[in-house]
């Protein structure tokens, strides 16, 4: 019998599991990165995406955002501790991927394949 998941798999997941918010913590993992260097780093995400998930990322206290006055004026982003804090699970779920999702160890981002 089935039953319902507790409120912090309910929050977790209605975080991260929005379409690429994994992918941009994860690549943010190797350190910070400018809205642009994001924005290559996530083949297939959109500016507007890429802009509501770094603000939502940033409301919920996993990433900063630092301006850089210019010009040009730059924004950077980098893991707060609590957003690094999540390194340990995404490298258990990549490992998990690669074991049982078909055609996932060449997909898995720098730094976290087996061993890393």
């Amino acid at each position: 019998m089935c039953s319902a998941p507790d409120t912090a798999v309910l929050r977790v997941f209605g975080l991260l599991g929005k379409r690429w918010t994994g992918v941009l913590i994860a690549a943010l993992m190797n350190g910070p990165g400018y809205f642009t260097e994001l924005k290559r780093a996530v083949p297939g995400i959109s500016e507007r995406m890429l802009s509501d998930r770094l603000s939502e990322l940033a409301d919920e206290g996993l990433v900063t955002r630092r301006v850089q006055e210019g010009p040009p004026l730059r924004v950077s982003y980098c893991l707060t501790p609590a957003g690094r804090a999540l390194s340990p699970a995404l490298k258990e779920l990549t490992r998990w991927a690669e074991a049982h999702l078909e055609g996932a160890a060449g997909r898995c981002p720098e730094g976290f394949r087996d061993g890393a």
